[in-house]
């Protein structure tokens, strides 16, 4: 299984991204899908996160500004960021719950990380 990230970049405080994370290879089926970002020196954090089911969870610190949402035909992931800061600079990876069999417990997939950088 891959994860693909796409769609980083550097945007003015304000200004939007949108973040995409396609699953590729060979499974039964993703849990859950979800994008966590880290800077140096700390820990990487949960940003935002959708079940199979499409539920969402978000950080209180994106709530209101980043909408995750999920292409379960395409098996892929968005963050759409909206309100951009410069505390969002980060590496933004994705991540998936993704069972290589339905009766399997679910193994944590990473993708490769996009740089986001909110400065003007």
């Amino acid at each position: 299984v891959q994860l693909q990230a796409s769609g980083g970049g550097l945007v003015q405080p304000g200004g939007s991204l949108r973040l995409s994370c396609a699953a590729s290879g060979r499974f039964a089926s993703i849990d859950v899908m979800g994008w966590h970002r880290q800077v140096p020196g700390k820990q990487r954090e949960l940003v935002a996160l959708i079940t199979g089911g499409g539920d969402t969870n978000y950080a209180d610190s994106v709530k209101g500004r980043f909408t995750i949402s999920r292409d379960f035909a395409k098996n892929t992931v968005y963050l759409q960021m909206n309100s951009l800061k410069p505390e969002d600079t980060a590496v933004y990876y994705c991540n998936a719950k993704v069972r290589s069999r339905s009766f399997y417990s679910p193994t944590d997939y990473w993708g490769q990380g996009t740089q986001v950088t909110v400065s003007s």
